[in-house]
């Protein structure tokens, strides 16, 4: 078959597109539709039966002379019921209108293909031929298109194989392989089986208009076909001014409703650069410009007569319009060239002009994959990350672009290609192994498509693992702050990359506030005798720094990761260890740091009853009360069960628009109040314990002890302004009368507050202050 109209990528669409006399078809296929020519011979029909005895199309006989038949065109009919295919086309295999364009210049490209393959066997079909191009020219005035290559061309006898045979056996035997395909996966694909791209025309066109001039043969032919008929009419061309050197001509006459669209050249233009921008032959389309000229200023004739061989006349800049052929595909496909042979300019220019970017990518990878899979890729990683927040985490960022034979093929893709957490990764990804449907937009699951994500996703691996390499340590900064996230999300989404993203990530810890640390380095920093990493998750860095879990750790010389990021503990819990080093929660009981002695075993056992107290106290709010190990100067801490919510995890779950209450309350889990024994306040408290274990005050000293150890343990107390009274009140008696008030004003304050009048009159804080030696607000 000639290719320059029925896009195929297998060498056996010639028999496909050809009738096949000895398979039966549907009666409906081939039933006859609308009228012939007089003695035309068509389907036959047995008497009395439905079986289909034979279908065989011939050309209308007419008794008429040789130069009135090819003047007249003869008329045939076509091997399937066009009405069904239209539908068809319309509805089930393109879902956009606009990729006809896409089809026929492919098919363009293929007869200019075939023609210079040819030309090296045979150097004269070249002859008087013209450069090997493609124009498009739009008429919005008339409502057409006009698509002419200097490609091979067709005979007479091709037209009729390739544009009047529609699939195989006809529309039900098109259908039933349609459905076939989708059971299968596609992995058998429809591209070359079926020549249906051509057909893509009538998405469109209410007419369609084929001129075409073989070098096989002097006479140039013309197809004429309208939608919805069954039959289409090839006639040779007389008309002189209309005559071609070599090559097709398609003229697409639109619908009423697709005029204003795609007779618009900057529309043609539009849809050229995204599709077809990478075809290898120079595509020119009929564009409206402008330019400046001089012109003479007309003058009155009065004017003209006082000034006549005086002075020259003036002159005046206007802009002018105009009509010319321009380039559309400028832009060469940069991934087909040796990568030693492409500069890191041609690659960062490609990248701007490409995806319409103003920076320098970070890093980029050209690579070809042979084997199983062949493909070829140019991939990059942005200079920054997306500005909209629309854009992060959207698998649909078009950001790939599938080509096969460098036409554009989609680039919307939900995470075929690449996990939602390498959304930001732009790239073009062009092979000839896709399994696609019959429309080459959908991308289907398959094997192949399993294997070419899984060799981009490791390409990317490298290409980010080399910018980490680097000396300059800030191309990585710059990285890591754009897109950090995104491998944090990695850690929890992709279990099997987990082993590439962990030398990925990077945090602050104790030892490092203001840079960033690899897990490597922390790793390297570890004392031989510590057996964990340690972290802590918080919702600040200056949080972090003073949480009072670090404490003992900081005095061990213990490094902690700082996880400052809502992200950051669930990636981490994800990854759960590294380099067989468990990832441990200092904010969590059962916390182990190796320094067990029998001087702490005796300690606990003495402060059992002050335990005992203190949880009697506080009842349900808390599950127990132990001795610390992680305390050294704070009097006590509220840590979280070792499987439940911790304090930071909890206030996250708690700000989700969606939250589950239910679940709040059972993933929460049990808290441990820890005290340290060494603490003046813990003493106190054991001494209360022992003497006075009634007493109100120490009681309501528990009660505030425990309230200020949920704020500084990362919890949110359950009423703010209760503790907030009770912190007033303890402000009141530590302040009262210690700088002097008047006697007025004392009075008055005890009218006002009879209630707390009787509190202040048994506990004279000025009195007790001044015999306390340790005072802090004494001078």
């Amino acid at each position: 078959m000639a290719p320059a109209l029925s896009r195929t990528l297998g060498p056996s669409s010639v028999a496909a597109l050809r009738p096949s006399p000895s398979r039966g078809l549907p009666r409906a296929a081939l039933a006859p539709q609308g009228r012939r020519p007089a003695g035309a011979r068509g389907v036959r029909w047995e008497a009395g039966r439905e079986r289909l005895v034979g279908a065989r199309c011939a050309s209308a006989v007419a008794e008429k002379t040789a130069g009135e038949e090819e003047a007249a065109g003869e008329e045939f009919e076509y091997q399937a019921e066009v009405s069904r295919l239209m539908d068809l086309i319309v509805h089930s295999l393109y879902s956009h209108k606009e990729v006809f364009l896409r089809e026929l210049v492919s098919n363009a490209s293929d007869a200019l293909d075939k023609l210079r393959f040819l030309s090296v066997t045979d150097p004269s079909v070249l002859a008087d031929g013209g450069d090997m191009e493609i124009r498009i020219k739009p008429d919005p005035d008339a409502g057409t298109i006009t698509i002419t290559d200097s490609g091979i061309g067709m005979t007479k006898d091709e037209l009729k194989d390739c544009l009047g045979t529609i699939a195989q056996s006809g529309t039900s035997k098109f259908l039933k392989a349609l459905k076939e395909n989708k059971e299968l996966g596609a992995d058998n694909g429809l591209i070359g089986q079926f020549g249906v791209g051509f057909y893509s025309a009538f998405l469109v066109a209410e007419k369609v208009v084929v001129s075409t001039k073989s070098p096989k043969t002097d006479k140039q032919y013309i197809w004429e076909a309208e939608a919805n008929s069954s039959s289409y009419v090839i006639r040779e061309e007389t008309d002189p001014e209309k005559m071609l050197t070599r090559g097709t001509q398609i003229t697409l006459f639109l619908r009423e409703d697709d005029k204003y669209e795609f007779a618009d050249p900057t529309r043609i233009q539009g849809l050229v650069k995204n599709y077809s921008q990478f075809v290898s032959f120079p595509i020119f389309t009929w564009q409206e410009k402008s330019r400046t000229v001089e012109v003479e200023e007309e003058e009155s004739k009065e004017t003209e007569e006082t000034a006549e061989g005086e002075k020259e006349k003036k002159k005046k800049t206007i802009t002018e319009k105009y009509w010319d052929w321009e380039l559309a595909n400028e832009t060469k496909p940069i991934w087909m060239r040796n990568p030693k042979e492409v500069e890191e300019t041609e690659y960062n220019e490609f990248y701007k002009k490409a995806f319409n970017e103003f920076l320098d990518p970070l890093a980029h990878a050209h690579f070809t994959t042979e084997g199983e899979v062949e493909f070829r890729s140019v991939l990059y990683i942005p200079g920054m990350a997306p500005l909209s927040n629309e854009e992060i985490m959207n698998p649909k960022t078009k950001n790939i672009r599938l080509y096969v034979k460098r036409v554009f093929i989609s680039d919307d893709f939900d995470g075929e290609l690449f996990p939602r957490y390498l959304s930001f990764v732009k790239g073009v990804v062009d092979s000839n192994d896709l399994p696609l449907n019959v429309s080459r937009e959908i991308l289907q699951e398959s094997r192949i498509v399993r294997i070419m994500r899984k060799r981009l996703v490791r390409k990317t691996f490298d290409m980010i693992q080399d910018i980490a390499d680097k000396d300059e340590k800030e191309d990585y900064k710059k990285f890591w702050e754009s897109f950090g996230k995104f491998m944090k999300l990695g850690c929890i989404e992709d279990s099997g990359n987990q082993k590439r993203l962990a030398p990925l990530l990077r945090f602050y810890s104790s030892k490092n506030e203001t840079d960033l640390i690899s897990l490597d380095q922390y790793v390297e920093n570890m004392p031989e005798t510590q057996k964990a990493i340690y972290y802590i998750a918080t919702d600040s860095l200056q949080s972090a720094k003073t949480a009072p879990f670090l404490e003992k750790l900081l005095q061990k010389d213990i490094e902690v990761l700082y996880l400052i990021e809502p992200i950051d503990e669930v990636a981490i819990q994800n990854l759960q260890t590294y380099k067989e080093k468990k990832f441990v929660d200092i904010s969590k009981e059962d916390l182990e740091l190796g320094d067990e002695d029998e001087d702490k075993e005796e300690s606990k056992q003495e402060y059992t009853l002050l335990c005992d107290w203190i949880k009697q106290q506080l009842g349900d709010k808390v599950a127990k009360v132990q001795i610390s190990k992680r305390l050294s100067s704070s009097p006590c801490v509220l840590v979280s069960g070792k499987f439940g919510w911790s304090a930071n995890m909890e206030r996250l779950m708690k700000a989700q628009t969606l939250g589950d209450t239910s679940s709040l309350e059972f993933m929460r889990g049990r808290r441990i109040f820890e005290i340290n024994p060494e603490h003046p306040i813990v003493k106190d408290l054991s001494a209360a314990c022992k003497n006075e274990p009634e007493s109100t005050e120490a009681k309501r000293a528990v009660e505030l002890l425990y309230e200020t150890a949920l704020i500084s343990s990362g919890y949110t107390p359950e009423s703010p302004a209760e503790l907030g009274g009770k912190i007033y009140e303890m402000m009141t008696i530590a302040l009262g009368g210690r700088w002097g008030r008047s006697g007025t004003e004392e009075a008055e304050t005890n009218v006002n507050d009879s209630s707390e009048a009787v509190v202040t009159e048994v506990v004279e804080p000025s009195e007790v202050r001044t015999e306390n030696e340790n005072d802090p607000w004494r001078d």
